[in-house]
């Protein structure tokens, strides 16, 4: 990582620590300066912390930690297809607890789970009052060839019929960027974004925003069009704070750049893809030396949700154990302090030590047309690399150890049919990637990287 890509670390804790309390002090937009932004923990009338709540520019609570629907549990189909379904008797009971437990934000898209996770979410929720929960679901309309705004009407409309709702709290423009003519194709051009902002002023849309996936004059020009926005999501964390590279801007940018517009911010992977919940043992050993207590997952949601005008921070909660967890951690939120702030920027620097591929495993990329496990591969692939288990050369100390690890773990963790081996650099999945991975490249990297160690030429 070049030096030019990494705030000093002076820099880092101006941004994230000077002036705060006068940015939680500010309003949305000026018709809701009676409802100033903050944070406050509410308790329960025995006293005992519940979830921390923001408050949005209409007044209503909002939970802090929000439940994103990208990771539902599955289960296998049977049969010769092997394919997987969303276990619905799993996520009504995850979200059973998280309802009882005050999550009140629950997120969402078309295409999440192949097409289920809006059905799926829907049956789940169709349990409670209408008003006890907040619902945000998207526009993912990414084939160019359906930039239409009959197709877009057609994702819409679905979406109320999967999620079973006759309004839609949060409706989002999915993965905005790169590229501004993009942004003006997918949604300009064609009148998605008149016909979106109609359904506002009918009360169908509560809050319409986008989700931010480019580059910055991407994020500047969708900023700076002619439509009221009411929030904007975008990737943010303690690693991705300053990281500002190959003009992807970073994430302190981002969230400067819309607090100063008075804009509420949505965090998507605040764990990084769940990279800041699983690091290397060094890493890890300081942060215990810190404080025993505290898992790696806890230190990234409590920066997040230490940042004023962050409204939500979204968690795919796959398991009952993350659930508690992450709940726990923001029943009641205890802020990070300024001390806390430089020690992340001091293991963010650490960890850019490891050249991990950047993949989150949000799963756009799939399915791949010939049958591999993309982020599966990339997954292993940075699990052996920040465990010291990819050797540089045959000359390196601990070659033959690492490469039995490497070689023979592979396999259990991804089945040989989906394997970075069967790439064929087909392109597909390049345009899907919301990190604009070279994914043909790193499969090659990886498949170089076995060859290699399979015939001990590295």
């Amino acid at each position: 990582m070049s030096s030019k890509n990494t705030m000093k670390r002076r820099d880092f804790l101006k941004i994230i620590g000077v002036g705060t309390a006068a940015v939680s002090s500010v309003a949305y937009t000026k018709a809701s300066e009676k409802a100033p932004f903050g944070m406050k923990a509410f308790l329960s009338p025995e006293g005992t912390p519940q979830m921390t709540m923001r408050t949005d520019a209409a007044g209503e609570k909002i939970s802090l930690l929000g439940y994103g629907g990208m990771r539902w549990p599955t289960k296998q189909t049977g049969g010769n297809t092997r394919g997987e379904i969303i276990d619905q008797d799993k996520v009504n009971g995850l979200i059973e607890y998280a309802m009882k437990h005050g999550i009140n934000y629950y997120d969402t898209a078309p295409v999440y789970h192949g097409g289920q996770s809006e059905h799926a979410m829907g049956i789940a929720l169709s349990n409670y009052p209408r008003e006890s929960f907040h619902i945000a679901t998207k526009l993912s309309n990414f084939d160019a060839s359906k930039w239409t705004l009959e197709n877009a009407k057609e994702i819409y409309e679905n979406s109320f019929k999967q999620l079973g709702v006759n309004y839609i709290d949060f409706y989002l423009l999915h993965s905005v960027g790169p590229g501004k003519d993009s942004f003006d194709q997918r949604f300009v051009n064609n009148g998605i974004l008149d016909f979106l902002v109609s359904e506002r002023q009918k009360g169908k849309i509560k809050h319409l925003g986008f989700s931010f996936h480019g580059d910055r004059e991407s994020f500047l020009h969708a900023l700076n069009s002619n439509i009221k926005w009411d929030f904007v999501q975008i990737q943010l964390n303690y690693f991705d704070w300053t990281q500002d590279a190959d003009n992807k801007p970073s994430a302190s940018y981002m969230y400067e750049e819309l607090v100063n517009r008075h804009l509420p911010v949505v965090v998507m992977e605040p764990l990084l893809g769940g990279r800041l919940a699983k690091l290397n043992d060094k890493i890890l050993a300081e942060l215990k030396k810190r404080d025993p207590e505290l898992s790696p997952a806890s230190w990234a949601f409590r920066f997040v949700g230490s940042l004023p005008g962050v409204l939500t921070t979204l968690s795919g909660m796959t398991y009952m154990e993350h659930l508690k967890e992450d709940i726990t951690v923001f029943s009641p939120l205890k802020a990070v302090t300024d001390a806390d702030k430089n020690f992340l920027q001091e293991t963010a620097v650490a960890m850019m030590k490891y050249p991990v591929i950047p993949c989150t495993g949000c799963r756009y990329c799939m399915p791949c047309p010939f049958g591999l496990d993309i982020p599966a591969n990339f997954a292993y692939f940075n699990k052996c690399l920040e465990a010291g288990n990819i050797p540089a050369s045959k000359q390196s100390a601990n070659y033959v150890k690492a490469r039995e690890a490497f070689l023979g773990n592979f396999s259990k963790s991804v089945r040989e049919k989906k394997q970075s081996i069967h790439c064929t650099a087909c392109g597909h999945c390049l345009p899907l990637c919301p990190q604009h991975i070279k994914i043909p490249d790193q499969m090659k990297r990886i498949n170089t990287l076995v060859q290699n160690l399979k015939n001990n030429t590295l």
